[in-house]
């Protein structure tokens, strides 16, 4: 008879799968706005600082506030240079760069690889060779769910340089995560979430006042078009996607809970797939089968024995 999933550990799976599904809906909400060329250092401040006073309004409601630690000062700010200024910058124009989704989901889903290297190396968190095989049956999963699109793409004249930014994003969301878990045994997930976005939003806003305002039309910007889609990514994919992704790495780790982000391409085109948006073929499924035996696979712990 199979162990029984302790209802915290279960709760803590079903919040970080909501996180990636609301990720996985953000491409939607994204490519709406740029389909009305809207400024990706506008959209980007806003939703960022949007989902900041957001959770602030949130946190001072429930009496949650709770000051940065002097000692904790330096972390906070290189939590939010990693996620969301370093990341964000670098996975949007390294997917403009390359030319190809699917090669921008293929890097992203290397963040595991990272993750688990960084666990060991910081936290001691002991991986078993039952999660690495996890690891690669849910890489080779990915793989097989994204190649399909690759042969219909036209890649960028910048390619590499494309691809050496992504890599950066890896980098950054390793490093957002390893932060994190530092953080996570003194701040609740929505304060720490709070700090990262209000900071991230100071170091956009230089930014938003380049190139945000570009074609700036009152019309537009302020139409329900845009705030809409605008609301949904800071509330949804912001706000709480980010409040649940950071209570998933304080109770599963960072190498385990990375498993989670890199099925983001794969929630994407599920969604993409019920609204009609891509037609998915059979490797895809196939890939999407292989990718959910490897989350459980990754996720397994052998209970020691005891008496």
């Amino acid at each position: 008879m199979s162990p029984k999933v302790q209802p915290s550990k279960l709760l803590v799976y079903i919040a970080s799968s909501f996180a990636i599904v609301l990720w996985g809906m953000s491409y939607i909400w994204t490519d709406r706005l740029i389909e009305l060329n809207i400024p990706v250092f506008y959209f980007v401040f806003v939703r960022i600082l949007l989902a900041g006073l957001v959770l602030f309004l949130f946190n001072t409601a429930y009496a949650r506030i709770k000051r940065i630690q002097r000692q904790d000062l330096g972390k906070f700010l290189l939590l939010a240079f990693f996620e969301p200024f370093i990341y964000f910058i670098c996975e949007t124009f390294g997917l403009r760069e390359t030319g190809s989704p699917t090669i921008r989901a293929m890097i992203i889903a290397t963040i595991p690889i990272f993750s688990i290297v960084a666990g060991r190396l910081f936290f001691k968190e002991r991986i078993s060779k039952v999660n690495v095989t996890g690891v690669v049956f849910s890489l080779i999963g990915i793989i097989m769910v994204v190649m399909g699109a690759l042969s219909q793409e036209a890649l960028g004249e910048n390619f590499i340089l494309g691809i050496l930014l992504l890599l950066i994003a890896v980098i950054a969301e390793v490093g957002h995560a390893s932060i994190t878990k530092s953080l996570s045994g003194n701040y609740s997930s929505q304060i720490i979430v709070m700090y990262q976005f209000l900071i991230g939003s100071i170091y956009l806003f230089p930014l938003f006042l380049w190139k945000g305002l570009d074609g700036f039309n009152k019309e537009v910007y302020f139409s329900t078009d845009v705030w809409f889609p605008l609301l949904c990514l800071a509330i949804l994919c912001s706000s709480l996607a980010f409040s649940l992704w950071v209570s998933t790495i304080k109770n599963l780790g960072v190498a385990k809970s990375s498993i989670f982000s890199a099925l983001i391409p794969v929630a994407a085109a599920i969604i993409a797939w019920v609204i009609g948006h891509e037609v998915m073929n059979d490797r895809q499924w196939a890939g999407i089968a292989i990718s959910t035996v490897g989350v459980i696979l990754s996720q397994y712990t052998r209970k020691s024995k005891g008496h």
